[in-house]
């Protein structure tokens, strides 16, 4: 009879169970309880941490070839999952406020500037071209393009990568607000913007279509991304298609957030996540999102100096591609400012020229290595 129990403690993850995972075990609980309990962006962290939960649970194989996340592992290793996350995303996005106030490109454009701080910061460490590429990608605040361009160039550094990614779009409201109060006065967080040009149906049809052929003819390696985020928008706009629309939208949005945040999760096993290059990579994350907070700021202030006072700089700090939450963070603290002031709409012409922006250096980066 001993012999029995001893040999079913012998088979229990108990008897598997290492401090390491432990660690792993512990750290996905914390992020659980930021998703559920503070409610930071419960649609990614919730699976994101649960994967990484179970993957660190001895003796299920779920990551070993035959297991389950092994196989819905594959549209993250080889790349397809992002793109559709891509054209979701353009299904349910205005491009309006982008169109009617062009010059907000150029905020989305500065707020890229962080992934090439990380790259270089990433050369600096040691780490191989397409893997500082990979790592400094995280910058842009944009975890489906991050995704994308590691599976392509450093497919051994898709489990950190993809995990700093998504935490650090997570939690965008608890890094943003102290960068942006640091760099701004108080007197440039109350500025008000003047409400932006009506945007017609023309101008929202033609422009995935100008866009698609201007970045995939310079740049061919966008192609995934940026067609597939110019195509969902063209449907939502067309008007025509209202079920496909309500399918990117709704049905397959949340069907492939599940399946890439729980595989992404499952990545983070305690043998490859807990080691130095790992906090490396986390460092270098934290350090590209902050500095492209930053220069998106700074820009914004330069744009405000500029045009008299009629730009709040604050907007600046959405030109990273984090949709809609950066563009959130923004209005949020506006209105702490000034309850009367409303930031969104403005804000989100340098968010989604961010979206814009991370993909066309994904694909600069593609292209290079």
């Amino acid at each position: 009879m001993l012999e029995i129990i001893a040999q079913f403690m012998s088979s229990t993850g108990f008897s598997l169970l290492s401090i390491q995972q432990v660690i792993m075990m512990l750290i996905a609980c914390g992020f659980l309880y930021l998703a559920v309990k503070k409610g930071y962006e419960p649609y990614l962290l919730i699976p994101i941490a649960f994967g990484m939960l179970l993957v660190n649970l001895p003796g299920g194989g779920l990551m070993e070839k035959g297991g389950l996340f092994y196989y819905l592992y594959q549209g993250t290793k080889y790349g397809v999952y992002p793109p559709l996350i891509f054209l979701c995303v353009g299904a349910s996005t205005d491009f309006g406020p982008l169109i009617a106030n062009p010059k907000s490109i150029l905020l989305g454009a500065a707020a890229q500037f962080g992934i090439f701080f990380a790259f270089l910061g990433a050369i600096a460490m040691g780490f191989l071209g397409p893997e500082a590429a990979s790592i400094g990608i995280i910058g842009g605040a944009d975890g489906p393009t991050a995704i994308y361009l590691t599976s392509q160039l450093a497919p051994q550094l898709l489990g950190p990568i993809a995990l700093a990614a998504y935490s650090y779009m997570a939690l965008v409201p608890i890094i943003q607000p102290p960068i942006i109060k640091a760099l701004t006065t108080k007197e440039e967080r109350e500025i008000k913007m003047e409400q932006a040009r009506h945007v017609s149906k023309n101008e929202k049809i033609a422009f995935p279509i100008i866009v698609t052929i201007l970045v995939v003819m310079l740049l061919p390696t966008a192609a995934p991304l940026v067609g597939m985020l110019m195509f969902g928008n063209l449907i939502k706009e067309s008007g025509m298609v209202p079920k496909l629309v309500d399918a990117a939208t709704n049905s397959l949005m949340y069907i492939v957030t599940i399946l890439l945040g729980i595989t992404v999760g499952a990545t983070a096993n305690a043998e490859s996540f807990l080691n130095p290059q790992t906090m490396k990579i986390t460092a270098l994350g934290l350090a590209a999102f902050s500095i492209g907070t930053a220069s998106g700021v700074l820009f914004g202030k330069v744009m405000c100096k500029a045009t008299g006072g009629k730009i709040n700089p604050m907007i600046g700090a959405a030109g990273v591609s984090a949709v809609p939450m950066a563009a959130r963070v923004v209005q949020k603290v506006g209105q702490d400012e000034n309850p009367h002031n409303f930031l969104l709409m403005h804000a989100m012409g340098p968010n989604v020229a961010g979206v814009i922006g991370s993909a066309v250096a994904a694909g600069v980066l593609l292209n290079v290595f």
